[in-house]
C-alpha cells in the first residue's frame, strides 16, 4: 500500500513532530498555568453539556 520510503518518512515526521510538540508544550507550560486557570471546568461544562444531549437522544428515541 506504501512504499517504504514514505513508511520512513511518516515513521521520522511523526517522532520529530511529537518531539517538537512535546518540547513547546513544556517549554510553555508555565504560561499555561498562568494564564489559563480554571479551563478545567470549561472542558467539564462541554462534556457534560454534550452527554446531556445524548442522553436527551437517547430518551426521546
Amino acid at each position: 500500500m506504501f512504499s517504504t520510503g514514505q513508511l520512513i518518512f511518516a515513521i521520522c515526521f511523526a517522532i520529530v513532530f511529537i518531539t517538537v510538540i512535546i518540547y513547546t508544550y513544556r517549554k510553555d507550560l508555565k504560561l499555561h498555568k498562568q494564564h489559563y486557570k480554571g479551563t478545567i471546568w470549561v472542558l467539564l461544562a462541554f462534556i457534560s453539556f454534550i452527554g446531556l444531549i445524548a442522553a436527551i437522544k437517547y430518551i426521546y428515541k
